[in-house]
């Protein structure tokens, strides 16, 4: 674990950027900074580099924190995010957060050319490696904190014992308080919501069932959601039961959806980043709803 300060505050944004021009990401970035959001977490999957990125984008905010959620650890070794994680440090002192996770099989080894390796033991192995990874540049005056993508718990284990925290994706409140009580007080904690502003249930149920359609074909994702009561009846097909819908995608009014990232909040999560998807069913961010629900909205 590093000696490290943060600046997340508790609410930030979720977002894939990739559908956007550098300069529109960089004016959606300086948006919801002035909205007062603490955090824009940015992930990495067939698109841009995260890193360059995030460089990108914090020379063009002034006070926005931006992390990684996540990098893959298959995409660099050891060395090299040794490098990338001394270099925003100091580059974005008290303004970036390293996220890491193992990806995804699919991922890995059929796009990647890798072999995926037991998820825990893999991350442990790459964390410590990362800690003894041989660096000389110029040492930021802070490091950033590194937390990894964590849904189990020997992964949430190895959060709190290994790393700074965990950041938890496609998780309910339930998690959320399951995974407090795993990590313990101290921690980090900042899991992923996502959230859709409209009171028509069918229309929300058919655009959270479309988003959570490419994460339901993950076991990844399966073996979290068994844990939490779901059965392989709520993907069939990897179409999301409603249940499973009303429960890892929050719609309805601004109060009821700041009533799910409140429970979050309630539940042990230092800070929540919500993903917000447009009513109409469009790719995208829905810059309404994140006017809306900001803390400066």
């Amino acid at each position: 674990m590093t000696e490290s300060a943060h600046n997340l505050g508790r609410l930030g944004v979720w977002a894939g950027l990739d559908g956007l021009s550098a300069p529109q990401a960089a004016e959606f970035a300086a948006s919801i900074e002035a909205q007062g959001y603490g955090a824009l977490w940015t992930p990495e999957a067939i698109g841009r580099d995260p890193f360059a990125l995030v460089a990108y984008l914090g020379a063009r905010t002034e006070r926005i924190t931006h992390a990684t959620g996540i990098a893959n650890i298959y995409a660099r070794d050891a060395m090299t995010t040794k490098a990338v994680h001394k270099t925003l440090s100091e580059m974005l002192p008290g303004r970036f957060v390293l996220g890491l996770g193992v990806s995804h099989p699919h991922l890995v080894t059929n796009l990647r050319g890798h072999e995926y390796q037991p998820p825990v033991p893999k991350m442990r192995e790459y964390l410590e490696a990362v800690g003894k990874a041989f660096y000389r540049g110029p040492e930021p005056e802070q490091e950033a904190p590194i937390v990894i993508a964590a849904l189990r718990p020997l992964m949430l284990k190895l959060a709190a014992t290994g790393a700074d925290g965990a950041h938890p994706y496609l998780v309910t409140p339930e998690h959320t308080r399951r995974a407090r009580e795993i990590m313990g007080d101290g921690p980090l904690l900042c899991p992923e919501q996502k959230v859709i502003l409209t009171t028509d249930a069918a229309a929300a149920r058919k655009i959270g069932r479309a988003n959570l359609y490419v994460y339901l074909r993950a076991p990844n994702y399966q073996n979290s959601l068994l844990e939490l009561g779901y059965t392989e009846d709520d993907w069939h097909e990897f179409q999301a039961s409603d249940r499973l819908v009303d429960a890892l995608v929050a719609w309805g009014t601004e109060d009821q959806i700041r009533e799910r990232i409140q429970a979050h909040w309630d539940a042990g999560a230092d800070h929540v980043c919500i993903q917000a998807f447009r009513p109409d069913g469009k790719p995208g961010a829905d810059l309404d709803a994140l006017a809306r629900l900001a803390p400066r909205g």
